[in-house]
């Protein structure tokens, strides 16, 4: 037996970014990994303590294939209270992480050779889950002279007769963007009128710092499915749980599927997501701060570095910085820099070749001091 005895597509597997500058970085002593967006935060305390509580009086069997009765109503009560939005609990489900909300939507909406729109530079699994489910991913540029805001005529000279969707993500991974509520609304008209859903990855919602965010569901209610979870504003990446919103029969079709592939979601995450959202309010500020005064000080670091450039820091907890001036595509300075100063980043072609070839992704998952052990090893580079 080899890999031939693969399905054929998997037999000559494409090049994987990711993967290939972990094993990079595998070799390298003293390494700052600021790669992936899994940060150095644990967990609050109080949702560790409250889910172990739970577990200890029993929350420790499945629950109902869309998650408990408890929490869905208490993601209904988070967007009535927080965005003034109205869900039924059918129309909400438990998912494994965010991720796994737009995967079971992609199989349940996607017939082969549909065309799912995705705007680049765009979080790299979108387009491997719009292939697996039998779909077509096109692709459209953003641009950072525009902010990266998506352009909607760009969007709508990509519809044809077989688009089927289109998937927007803000705040953005990787660039931070955070689409203006203009943006949103154009997108919403393009939307209805030609018929098509919006599959909205809303995971960093509370990580845009200049002003409130307004979830997409205000703009399009029918067109739009939403994706979000615990990962990013609770600091929760391991507990692995989140949450779809989407029409009724979308819904169901995803719990149809999802029966035979991971029936529910963890009953003790789903216990620890109803405590995390019940206190909000306490929770959620303390995670942004850390993000906020770390890309700040990202921000002003790159400042200081003639041959990097970076645009106003908007949200998330990444920094999407352009390398022109170097004259290096973003995975030969991506090499040049884990070899020569052992920072760790993610190069932009990871994220789409058309706006990401001249920008690498910097994640703020380490503290301050970190991140000023990186800068000092990067301002000491020659180009």
């Amino acid at each position: 037996m080899n890999r031939y005895n693969l399905a054929k597509k998997y037999q000559e597997p494409e090049e994987n970014i990711m993967m290939d500058i972990g094993a990079l970085a595998k070799s390298q002593e003293e390494l700052i990994d600021l790669s992936i967006g899994d940060p150095d935060l644990i967990t609050d305390e109080r949702i560790i303590e409250q889910a172990a509580q739970d577990a200890k009086a029993g929350h420790t069997r499945y629950t109902a294939s869309d998650g408990s009765a408890a929490f869905i109503q208490t993601v209904i009560d988070h967007y009535k209270s927080r965005y003034d939005l109205d869900f039924a609990a059918k129309q909400v489900r438990a998912t494994i992480g965010a991720m796994h909300g737009m995967y079971l939507t992609l199989l349940a909406i996607t017939d082969p050779g549909d065309e799912i729109i995705i705007h680049e530079p765009y979080f790299s699994p979108y387009k491997d889950q719009i292939e697996l489910a039998g779909g077509i991913p096109v692709v459209i540029p953003t641009y950072e002279k525009d902010g990266f805001q998506l352009e909607a005529d760009i969007l709508e000279q990509a519809i044809s007769k077989k688009t089927k969707a289109v998937v927007i993500n803000s705040p953005n991974n990787p660039t931070g963007a955070v689409f203006s509520e203009e943006t949103f609304q154009k997108i919403a008209d393009i939307a209805i009128q030609h018929d098509l859903f919006i599959l909205s990855d809303e995971i960093y919602e509370e990580l845009a710092f200049d002003h409130s965010f307004t979830p997409m569901a205000k703009f399009a209610p029918e067109n739009t499915i939403t994706f979000s979870g615990f990962s990013k504003s609770f600091a929760m990446t391991g507990w692995r749980i989140g949450y779809m919103i989407a029409p009724a029969y979308v819904s169901e079709i995803a719990k149809l599927i999802n029966e035979s592939i991971t029936y529910s979601a963890p009953s003790i995450s789903q216990q620890a997501g109803i405590y995390a959202l019940q206190h909000a309010d306490e929770l959620i500020p303390e995670v942004v701060n850390v993000f906020k005064a770390r890309l700040a000080y990202v921000k002003k670091r790159v400042d200081e570095i003639d041959f990097l450039h970076l645009g106003k820091v908007q949200g998330t907890m990444y920094a999407f910085i352009n390398i022109a001036d170097t004259h290096l595509d973003s995975a030969a300075f991506t090499k040049k820099l884990l070899d020569e100063t052992q920072v760790l980043v993610v190069p932009g072609k990871a994220f789409g070749v058309t706006t990401g070839d001249q920008h690498v992704r910097l994640a703020v998952t380490q503290e301050i001091a970190m991140l000023k052990e990186a800068f000092d090893r990067i301002e000491q580079m020659k180009f």
